[in-house]
């Protein structure tokens, strides 16, 4: 590779990785009340990826798919923090940060194909305990066929597809766990995937995030989504074939309501539910058969700032539950609003059977 590549890849890969895991920090940290401090507490990385993407040399013709995919990561990262400094100047920028926070996905999208040919790349999409881990690093990077990143009918804008991350360690001789990981309202599988990913690929484990058939999950009209994630579930399953003692349905806000609404029902093949900041009403546990509920392991999170449902709602969730037999494991996390806390995955996977160790009490 030549020299001037090399320069370029040395001076725009460590401040666009910096300026991705900020991004991350803002996301996991935000709050309407505090999001200009949480905004300022990540300081001006985006200046120095923005001094290094303006001093990119002339690459060679053969290049321009590298090129490209580094470009495409490193503007969609500096228009996500350009939309969170002109939402922090509005009075009620709240939609215009949390479309800011898109541009994060769009931006490990365009990144993540490189990640086997750059270790620096690699390691990002890894919980901070694998990064070391050189042997795992290599056995990613030589990821057998078909495993990967695929999207199914969900292309943005999209419903009722699904977005499919296939472990690069997948062996059919030992079936993983899958996670069937649900968005929150009014987003999409496509994105939410990336909530999930690290995790996945370092311990191994299927990840199907569909997108739900309407603006948000089946909530209060007819039920056309559990039908869907059963349909979406026997596709993967017929090609990778998951673990049956370890399918786990997990969700976000309204994608954590629906875990109840759908891994409740008695015909459900989900083993494992985890619903993660979400809406709950008792009648949910009185109206499900108290055979499905019996000794179903559920594990609940839920921020004591969570400003949309407030933590009280899944208080009530962890009593009713357990109350009714299920196996319920809970998890309020004391300076989490209502937003995803990445670091709960690994707690889960271990929960699932999938960790080598958890890394949050439970």
């Amino acid at each position: 590779m030549d020299e001037l590549v090399l320069d370029d890849l040395t001076a725009l890969i460590p401040p666009l990785l910096r300026v991705l895991e900020a991004l991350g920090f803002i996301a996991r940290h935000f709050d309407p009340e505090d999001f200009p401090s949480v905004l300022e507490a990540t300081g001006t990385s985006d200046e120095a990826l923005r001094a290094a993407r303006d001093g990119l040399a002339e690459w060679p013709a053969r290049l321009d798919v590298l090129r490209g995919q580094l470009e495409r990561a490193t503007d969609s990262a500096l228009s996500g923090f350009a939309g969170l400094r002109a939402a922090a100047m509005q009075p009620d920028g709240v939609r215009a940060a949390f479309r800011a926070l898109r541009f994060l996905p769009r931006a490990e999208e365009a990144l993540y194909p490189l990640a086997p040919g750059l270790p620096a790349v690699s390691r990002y999409f890894l919980p901070p305990s694998h990064r070391a881990d050189d042997a795992l690093l290599r056995r990613l990077a030589a990821g057998a066929e078909e495993t990967g990143i695929h999207h199914v009918d969900n292309a943005p804008g999209s419903r009722g597809g699904f977005s499919l991350y296939v472990p690069e360690i997948y062996s059919p001789e030992r079936p993983p766990p899958l996670v069937m990981a649900l968005h929150g309202g009014s987003g999409s599988g496509g994105s939410f995937l990336w909530t999930w990913l690290r995790d996945a690929r370092a311990r191994g484990a299927l990840l199907v995030a569909p997108t739900a058939t309407g603006p948000t999950w089946a909530l209060n009209s007819p039920d056309a989504d559990t039908s869907n994630l059963l349909r979406i579930l026997d596709l993967v399953s017929a090609r990778f074939p998951p673990d049956p003692a370890r399918l786990l349905l997990t969700g976000m806000s309204d994608g954590g309501t629906f875990t109840y609404v759908s891994g409740l029902a008695a015909t459900s093949p989900f083993t494992h539910l985890a619903p993660i900041a979400a809406s709950f009403h008792p009648i949910l546990a009185h109206l499900t058969d108290p055979a499905r509920l019996r000794h179903l392991p559920i594990h609940i999170t839920h921020g004591s700032f969570d400003w949309m449902f407030p933590v009280e709602q899944a208080h009530v969730a962890r009593d009713t539950l357990a109350a009714a037999g299920a196996a319920v494991r809970f998890h309020e996390i004391n300076d989490l609003s209502h937003s995803y806390p990445r670091e709960i995955n690994a707690d889960i996977l271990h929960w699932l059977g999938a960790g080598e160790t958890p890394l949050v009490d439970g």
